[in-house]
């Protein structure tokens, strides 16, 4: 029985560095296939699923943004986010008053309910992404979750993050 071809002894010079276990678009679309299933899975039930996700994501973690600014830091087209925003409100997911700096603007809050449901929805993720990250150890996971957090802000920073029109 012959070994794995990712355990096969691998030609050195330019084969090597053609290999398709080390290139980096092979293994994000792999990565972000198998991903995308298993998280689609998990927030399936949230207006807007993965998107939904993010906008709850977001607002749990700090101070009530703009919708403006909520939709630039989640890379979401603004119509988009007010779409998505006026769903979530319709499932008290979210809210939105005037900015107190600025009155034309509106910030987005989570409700209760959202914390509660985002909460929830945070563990099945979790565990959906645990049995993605199987093969790794705990500072392993950790260390990938931030390098990838690091190329992204990246991507982002640089606009190599979706466009608008592809949201």
């Amino acid at each position: 029985m012959s070994r794995p071809r990712s355990e096969q002894k691998k030609p050195s010079g330019q084969a090597e560095e053609l290999a398709l276990d080390t290139d980096l678009g092979w293994a994000i679309r792999l990565v972000s296939s198998a991903f995308y299933r298993v998280a689609g899975e998990s927030v399936a039930e949230l207006p807007g699923g993965p998107r939904g996700y993010l906008v709850l994501a977001a607002l749990a973690a700090g101070d009530p943004p703009t919708q403006l600014a909520l939709a630039k830091e989640i890379s979401l087209d603004r119509t988009v986010m007010t779409y998505l925003l006026d769903d979530l409100e319709a499932h008290q997911l979210v809210t939105r008053r005037p900015d107190p700096r600025d009155r034309r603007a509106r910030q987005v809050l989570i409700t209760d309910t959202g914390r509660a449901r985002f909460s929830q929805v945070r563990q099945n993720l979790a565990a959906a992404e645990s049995r993605l990250l199987i093969d790794l150890d705990d500072r392993d996971a950790e260390q990938l979750r931030t390098l990838l957090s690091r190329v992204a802000r990246t991507a982002q920073r640089d606009s190599l993050a979706p466009t608008e029109a592809d949201c």
